[in-house]
């Protein structure tokens, strides 16, 4: 008979793992329609306004979807810039309200302050520098960290939970006209709607990276092993014993 061997329990608690891969859902969602979105028009401004008639900040280099945005190319790709924006904001929606569960979640069970937050020894120059040494010189996953964090993986989560994911929900809605006239001050304080796009781009660019990033540390550390954590919860391996021979 197969049995499962579990002694230390569950890595990751269910609310955790529902949450990730709607989030992973989400924000798939979110970088392939805000890719279509931005090929509409490649050029970035700073205030509250921006056209074609005016200077960008900066503009990148890529074709695109509409003939009437000069990008020096002498042809346009397809138009997906109507369903894009439809799943876009959809895909915000799901963001957002995972987010708010995880967050409330968070903060009524302590997981914030026991399996985030850096732990006391962590917080030294010390732990960071033991860390990056060993992702450099491309040491074997500790299997002592198999359920704990180390100090670099609960700094990047905390900087994805609390500052980017926060900071990319508010320029996002910093660029809708009816938050803009909802709550004024908001979209001021990044400088305008156009300024609002600007660092949506540039923090959506910084979640990407984490994405990468993320997915390589997932791989050095045993792709299998952590896969299984993050979708059964547990991180131990299955032992099956072998059937007993009837008569």
């Amino acid at each position: 008979m197969a049995s499962v061997s579990n002694p230390e329990g569950p890595r990751h608690g269910a609310v955790v793992r529902v949450t990730h891969w709607l989030t992973v859902v989400a924000f798939l969602a979110l970088l392939v329609t805000g890719v279509e979105i931005l090929i509409s028009h490649p050029r970035f401004y700073w205030g509250e306004s921006g056209n074609v008639n005016m200077q960008p900040l900066f503009t990148l280099h890529i074709p695109s979807s509409r003939d009437t945005v000069p990008t020096g190319y002498k042809y346009v790709l397809p138009d997906q810039n109507g369903w894009s924006r439809y799943l876009h904001f959809q895909a915000a929606w799901l963001a957002v309200l995972t987010g708010l569960v995880y967050a409330g979640w968070g903060l009524w069970t302590g997981h914030f302050r026991k399996d985030i937050f850096p732990a006391r020894e962590q917080r030294t120059w010390r732990a960071f520098r033991e860390v990056i040494g060993g992702y450099l010189r491309r040491a074997p996953a500790d299997e002592g960290e198999a359920r704990p964090y180390n100090v670099m993986q609960r700094t990047a989560y905390l900087g994805v939970i609390f500052m980017l994911f926060p900071l990319v929900i508010w320029t996002g809605l910093a660029m809708s006209p009816a938050f803009d006239s909802a709550v004024p001050a908001a979209v001021n304080l990044l400088g305008g709607r156009q300024s609002a796009r600007t660092l949506h781009f540039f923090v959506s660019d910084a979640l990407v990276l984490f994405f990468v990033v993320h997915v390589a540390m997932v791989i050095h550390a045993g792709f299998r092993r952590r896969m299984r954590a993050m979708i059964t919860g547990s991180a131990s391996e299955v032992a099956i014993e072998p059937q007993e021979e009837r008569v």
